[in-house]
Parts: C-alpha cells; sequence; structure tokens
C-alpha cells in the first residue's frame, strides 16, 4: 500500500508556477512519501485529483503543500484545508478530449493544444489552463505560446479548459503522441489534423526544438506563404548533429526520384519513394525531415491528432494533405504514422493505405512517415508499393551530445567556459529534446541564483550538474523500476565483493578502455547477483544508474514471456537493440530465474525454451556487445540455465549475503542520512535488528519518520521513541530456510 500524508494546502503565490500543474511540498515529505521531483501524486480533498509535484523552499514548513488557483478548485477546497498527498502510477495518454470557450475550441488546432498541455498530468474534470508546464525554448515565441497568441489573442494565458474524457481512464500525462481533441470533434477537426502551424514534438538533432513552415500547406524557397513567419524558420542541414548519413542517404533518394524520374524509368525502375524513419521520441525525426526538404513543397499529417478522428475524418485528413501539395508534386510527411496506422489495423487503413499508394504512385510525390514504435505499426505500409526504404535515427553518443549542448547554449550568456564534455558523458541516452530540457532546468536554477544575489544572469557547469538528479532521459522512462538517486557504490554497505564485482565488469571498462585494450583482453561480460530478497540487488543498480556514465535497461523476467510465438523473442531482440542504441549501458534483468529457466522442463509450449535460445544468442551472437553489460539478479540461482552461466555470458557470480550487525548499521546511516534522526544510536540499533534485510532497514527508518509526522506534523527530528514505534510495524523478512540454502550454493560454487 503506499504510504500517504495530511498537509495543509496553501496558496502558492510564484507566478512561475501559477496555473501549470505543479505543487510543491517540502523536501522531507518528498523523501517520506518515497518520491522524487516531477513525480507525479494523488491529491484528495473534497475531490480527488491528481498533479506534478516538485519540492518548496527548504525554508518553508514541513506540514504545508502549496497549491495554485486552478488545483484549488480541482480539490474543491479552500486554503488551510486538509490534502491527504500519496504517489500514483499515471499513464501516458492515447487521447484526452477538453472542453473550453468557442474561440479557443475553433482557433486553436489540436497539435498547438498537445504541446501546451504536454507533461500536465489530467484527471477526468479537472479545469486546466493553456500555459505550457515548460516554457523551454519550443514553447517561446518561436513556438506554442506564440500561436497561442496569434489563435485566442492576448487573453490566451486566461483560457481554462476542462479535461471530459482519457484514455486510459484514471489519472494520465499527456506524450508527444498523445491525441488531444476538443470535445464534440467535428469536420473542423480535419482541418486541424492536417494543418497545424506549430511543430511535433521532436527535437532537431542538431539544436533545440523550434517552429517549422505550416503544415498541410505547400512551402516554397522562393514565395512563402502569408502564413510563414521568421520563426518558422527551419535549421539548415549544416546545423543538424549526428545524421549526416541519414541527411545524404534522404537526400539522394529525393534527388533521385523527384528530380531525375527519367533516369529511373530507363533503367527499368518505376520512380516512387516510400521512406519510414525510426527512432526514439525526441531524437529529431520530423525536423530532419523539414530540414531536408527545406526548398520542396512539403505537406504534413499529425499522425495523433488524424488517427484519433472519426473514420472518414482520417481518411479526409489524408486527402486533404495530399490535395494541398502542387501539380509539380512534393513530400508528404506524416509524423508519429504508428498513431495513424496502428497494428491493429481496421477497414479505413485499408484505404488510407490505398490513398497513399496512389499518392506516391506516379512519382511525383515522396511519402516520409515517422515513428518511434516500429513494432506497433500496420505491416502493409512496408509493402514494396509504399514504405519500401528505411532509415533509423539512433541515440546520439558523448561526442554528439556535446555538440548537442553546444548549439543549444551557443547564444547563452555563460560564466566561464562550460564543461560540455564532462555533461556529455554523463548523459547517456539523452537525446536532443532531453538536452535543451537539462538546459532549461539549468536556466531556471541560474536565474533564481542572479535573482537571489542580484547577479548578471549567466549560466554555470554546475547548474547543468544539478539539473542532472531532475531530468530522466526518454530512454530511462522506460526503466522505471530503477529509481534513479543520489546514491554511489559507496552506499551499498558493507557489501565489498559486490562493489568490487560491479567495478571492474561496469565501470572499469568505461574509464579505463586502454588498459583492457593494452592487456588483450575483453571486459567481463556479465554479472549474476544472486542472494536472499531485500538484500541489496537492485539497491546496487541503482548505485550504477545514478553515476550517470550509463544507461540502464531494466526488466523483470517474467515481463518478456508472452504465449504468442515469437512475441517473446521479439521482446528480447527489442531490449537488447535499445541497450546497443544507448550504449553505454546495462541491462538488468530482474528475476533472471523466471526468464532463463533449465531448458527441457517447461510446460509453456516451449517458450521459455525460445527465450532463453533468444538471450543466449545475443549475449554471444553475430553482433556484438559493445560497451553492454548484463545484470541478472535472481533469489534462485539453482533455477537458471546452465548454459547461461558460462563464461562470455553471466561469467560472475556474486553472492549477495544477508547483512550482518556491521553492514546493518552501514545500510541505516547511508537510509538515514537525510532523515534527522535525535537520541538514536544506529550501531545498538543495527545490533537489534537480526533478520532484517537491508530493504527492511530503510523501511523502517521511512516508517519511523512517518511516526514523527503522525505524532507532529510540524516535528523537526524522529527520536528513538518514534523508531520503537515503528518497529512494531515493520517486522524482518528474511526466511532462515532460503538464506540457508542459498549460503550452501554459494559454498557449492566456491569449491
Amino acid at each position: 500500500m503506499s504510504p500517504t500524508l495530511t498537509l495543509t494546502a496553501r496558496l502558492n503565490t510564484s507566478a512561475a508556477d501559477s496555473r501549470r500543474g505543479l505543487v510543491r511540498v517540502h523536501p522531507e515529505v518528498l523523501t517520506a512519501l518515497s518520491l522524487r521531483e516531477w513525480d507525479a501524486v494523488s491529491l484528495t480533498g473534497a475531490r480527488v485529483s491528481s498533479a506534478v509535484v516538485a519540492a518548496a523552499p527548504a525554508d518553508s514548513p514541513t506540514g504545508l503543500i502549496l497549491l495554485d488557483d486552478l488545483t484549488f478548485t480541482n480539490l474543491g477546497i479552500r486554503e488551510d484545508s486538509a490534502v491527504v498527498v500519496a504517489p500514483v502510477v499515471v499513464h501516458g495518454a492515447s487521447r484526452v478530449t477538453v472542453r473550453g470557450s468557442r474561440l479557443a475550441s475553433v482557433s486553436v488546432t489540436e497539435p498547438t493544444l498537445r504541446r501546451a498541455l504536454l507533461g500536465k498530468v489530467l484527471s477526468i474534470g479537472d479545469t486546466v489552463s493553456l500555459l505550457p508546464r515548460d516554457l523551454g525554448p519550443e514553447l517561446t515565441a518561436a513556438g506554442a505560446t506564440a500561436s497561442l497568441a496569434r489563435s485566442v489573442g492576448i487573453t490566451w494565458t486566461n483560457e481554462l479548459l476542462t479535461v471530459t474524457a482519457t484514455v486510459p481512464a484514471g489519472p494520465v500525462s499527456v506524450q508527444t503522441n498523445t491525441a488531444v481533441l476538443w470535445e464534440g470533434e467535428s469536420r473542423e477537426g480535419v482541418n486541424r489534423a492536417v494543418g497545424d502551424t506549430t511543430p511535433t514534438a521532436s527535437a532537431a538533432p542538431g539544436a533545440p526544438p523550434r517552429s517549422v513552415p505550416p503544415t498541410g500547406t505547400a512551402i516554397s524557397d522562393t514565395q512563402p506563404t502569408p502564413d510563414t513567419q521568421p520563426e518558422h524558420r527551419v535549421r539548415p542541414v549544416s546545423e543538424l548533429v549526428g545524421v549526416d548519413t541519414q541527411v545524404a542517404r534522404l537526400e539522394e533518394w529525393l534527388g533521385v526520384t523527384l528530380d531525375n524520374p527519367d533516369v529511373l524509368r530507363a533503367l527499368g525502375a518505376q520512380p516512387r519513394l516510400g521512406v519510414l524513419l525510426s527512432g526514439p521520441s525526441g531524437v529529431g525525426k520530423a525536423t530532419l525531415v523539414r530540414s531536408v526538404c527545406a526548398h520542396r513543397p512539403l505537406a504534413e499529417i499529425d499522425g495523433p491528432s488524424t488517427g484519433a478522428l472519426a473514420a472518414d475524418g482520417r481518411r479526409t485528413a489524408v486527402q486533404a494533405a495530399v490535395a494541398t501539395l502542387p501539380a509539380t508534386g512534393g513530400v508528404l510527411l506524416v509524423t508519429d504514422v504508428d498513431k495513424l496506422l496502428p497494428a491493429e489495423s481496421d477497414p479505413v487503413s485499408t484505404l488510407i493505405l490505398q490513398d497513399l499508394r496512389d499518392a506516391i504512385a506516379g512519382g511525383a510525390v515522396a511519402l516520409i512517415a515517422t515513428t518511434s514504435d516500429p513494432g506497433g505499426l500496420d505491416s502493409r505500409l512496408r509493402e514494396p508499393d509504399l514504405c519500401d526504404r528505411e532509415l533509423t535515427i539512433g541515440l546520439p553518443d558523448a561526442g554528439q551530445r556535446a555538440k548537442l549542448l553546444g548549439a543549444i547554449l551557443a547564444d547563452v550568456p555563460t560564466h566561464g567556459r562550460l564543461d560540455l564534455d564532462t555533461i556529455a558523458s554523463r548523459t547517456p541516452g539523452f537525446v536532443a529534446a532531453d538536452l535543451a530540457a537539462l538546459t532549461r532546468d539549468a536556466a531556471l536554477r541560474a536565474a533564481s541564483r542572479a535573482t537571489r544575489e542580484e547577479t548578471d544572469a549567466e549560466l554555470r557547469t554546475e547548474d547543468l550538474v544539478e539539473a542532472l538528479g531532475v531530468i530522466r532521459p526518454a530512454s530511462r522512462l522506460e526503466s522505471p523500476d530503477v529509481a534513479l538517486g543520489s546514491i554511489t557504490l559507496d552506499d551499498v554497505g558493507d557489501m565489498v565483493e559486490t562493489r568490487q564485482a560491479l567495478t571492474e565488469a561496469v565501470l572499469w571498462p568505461l574509464q579505463h578502455p586502454d588498459t583492457f585494450t593494452r592487456l588483450g583482453v575483453e571486459p567481463p561480460r556479465g554479472v549474476l547477483l544472486y542472494g536472499p530478497p531485500g538484500c541489496g540487488k537492485t539497491f546496487v543498480v541503482r548505485a550504477l544508474a545514478a553515476s550517470g556514465r550509463l544507461s540502464v535497461h531494466s526488466v523483470k523476467g517474467a515481463e518478456l514471456l508472452d504465449k504468442w510465438v515469437g512475441s517473446s523473442e521479439r521482446a528480447v531482440r527489442d531490449l537488447f537493440a535499445r541497450a546497443r542504441a544507448s550504449a553505454p549501458s546495462l541491462v538488468f534483468l530482474d528475476e533472471v530465474d523466471a526468464l532463463a529457466p533449465r531448458r527441457g522442463g517447461s510446460t509453456d509450449s516451449g517458450v521459455a525454451d525460445r527465450v532463453v535460445a533468444a538471450l543466449l544468442t545475443e549475449l554471444d551472437g553475430a553482433e556484438p556487445l559493445n560497451d553492454v553489460v548484463v545484470l541478472g539478479a535472481t533469489n534462485r540461482p539453482d533455477l537458471i540455465d546452465p548454459a547461461l552461466l558460462r563464461p562470455g555470458r553471466l561469467e560472475r557470480l556474486v553472492f549477495v549475503p544477508p547483512p550482518d550487525a556491521a553492514a546493518r548499521a552501514d545500510i541505516l546511516r547511508a537510509a538515514g542520512r537525510s532523515v534527522p534522526l535525535s537520541g538514536v544510536d544506529l550501531d545498538d540499533l543495527a545490533a537489534e535488528l537480526d533478520g532484517y534485510s537491508a530493504a527492511d532497514c530503510s523501511a523502517l527508518l521511512r516508517e519511523a519518520a512517518l511516526a514523527a509526522m503522525r505524532r507532529d506534523i510540524d516535528a523537526a527530528t524522529v527520536t528513538a521513541a518514534d523508531v520503537e514505534t515503528a518497529r512494531a510495524a515493520v517486522r524482518p523478512s528474511l526466511d532462515p530456510d532460503q538464506v540457508a540454502e542459498l549460503e550452501a550454493y554459494a559454498a557449492r560454487r566456491a569449491e
């Protein structure tokens, strides 16, 4: 059951937070609820709502929660009322429907609306504003705010919307591929789905996201349309970073197909071009296409908005977009095509695919579709007469990230020279959009310091370093079980052998690659941690993730198993593909005994056997795992297929024993680093906690902090009496029989 706290509501007077779906609580409250900044919380007053939580100033009272006026309205409470705060699981929305004024619903396009609500946590019945949660470069005068001001006028900041429906139900967050619709979507939605004046959420590969020419309109470099304003400038291809190969290939294909079709006909080939461009969200797929096609007529279809229309509306939107291209032809760009043509096809998808075939059949129109989920596409889109060519944009490496940061911060005043190489080395898995978010958070810190100290507003390297503790890259969002924090391998108690094994297998290859090359050896491929539940196996993975020098891809073994033939094997391949793309990276297989049991004894129609084979193929197959380390964790090492434990695979087996008294004291000191203890002797307490695991020790201090809050919501310290109260609620969880079996297994391995 999730922990809860009851806090007193006060009005947040900060203009920067006003009406942006943000609440603030004391940092100790975040700790007590096991939350990080920018996580989602459930708020219960007269009604239930949700919001994004951030830290209030450290000098604010512990028992307060700072809300804006809209959140007060959503909760149906007044100032000084009680609010119950708890963590909440929030899913990315596939569709959100809102109701607003007639002016807003007629004037504001769905993609612009999505940009204004991006990142906000919504519940049915909530009132929300158009003020973006994050005023970054793509949401300033060059982006959504400019579109809102042009559409609604200067009153756009006062415009309020009501959330009328969400898919799925419950608290949801607005993502880059969420379809955000006006209630009672009519034929007007067709035009909005085709003719937006703002970009999609894909960030430029070479710089922070910027606006682009209006979509659904034929754009010419020699004859700009009246709607094409200077802020809609497309970034030159020369400014893009890390996509030279993709740019060259796309320019070549477009040049041959659209500019020299006779050459293809002379060679007996049809001048037809369909390209599927895939890559992670925010990596810059749409921006690359717009840059390459800057001097060509371009019509754009927003996949999420169009896919959310009624059946006839979807097809009409596609036909309307094609009709905007001149007779001489051009390029049809479909962003997030998986939302328009999902794998679960319907009769309308068949008609849309035929419309796309007809559009490109003559060779005058080229089709380019982007997606961040290639596996979720209608397979017919890849047929030879449609998208028969594919390009992929991977995650940028450290050098490319440094160049991206340089481009993003080119015009930003700085205090001395920024150490961008260090920041780049600590941001594996970040795409351009993530780096832009990182610089925005750093800018907020710099602005706060300048206001507080009355100095010039200048960005410093330490601002970027501090922002690393807040911003999570897209690649890590797929690993929710690995909670990032400020812990390091030095905080893992008395686990000397574990620390040494992980240092050698994971950190040494990153820190000393020349030494491995000089000695002519390959670094260890994988490590298996085994021990009783709650003894710190996952904790050490958090420590590695928090080092910031590698991206972590976490999955529980059973999550990859699927009864359908081929699905589980594909999940394994996709997992390792993501790890290779974001190298240096760590693949963490929790409960690996469920993923790779001994072959031949299962009764699941061979699914487990095929998964083991797929896993072995990935570990030492034809495609090498460069800069990828595999870490497994299990409570039952005897159930794992022996082939997985031979050298070259999970070759280092490390026993993580239950903590003894000294180790428990170290764990309590690490867990209680931010807990203000008074009159508590951790060494004496540790000696009394026989049978407690590392997780039990951490839970004990957390429960003690909650006990202090129950005693006095404004309590400043946690006393020995609070700890004794917590011991009555948190009991030891270690099973002596299981511990004995694991110790015997470790002894046999040592013989």
